[in-house]
């Protein structure tokens, strides 16, 4: 199945402890159905010293499920995302609130 949320993507976040704000994607993980957004979902891990990283308590951002994300149309409304097939036989992404396609 063709990805509703794509890298690059600005969403907003639906449920959870980061209600109501907004990232960009910068990894998708389409097998576990999850995503990770800039600034969101952060954790902090304890990290062990090694040769290219310092030791200690870091902070990272945590997968966030994608049914808990959406898509923010050009308006900076969440809206939800369908597809359509142009007359050339070409599959957009469209935004099912305004129907305006996503670049992409």
């Amino acid at each position: 199945m063709a990805a509703k949320i794509r890298k690059g993507d600005k969403v907003v976040v639906l449920t959870g402890r980061d209600k109501g704000r907004s990232g960009e994607v910068f990894e998708v993980r389409p097998d576990a159905g999850t995503a990770l957004v800039r600034g969101i979902n952060m954790v902090k891990r304890h990290q062990k010293q090694t040769q290219a990283q310092e030791g200690g308590i870091i902070s990272k951002e945590a997968p966030i499920q994608l049914s808990n994300i959406a898509y923010v149309g050009k308006d900076g409304k969440p809206t939800r995302v369908g597809f359509k097939i142009l007359a050339d036989g070409k599959k957009v992404r469209v935004a099912k609130s305004s129907g305006a396609e996503i670049d992409g």
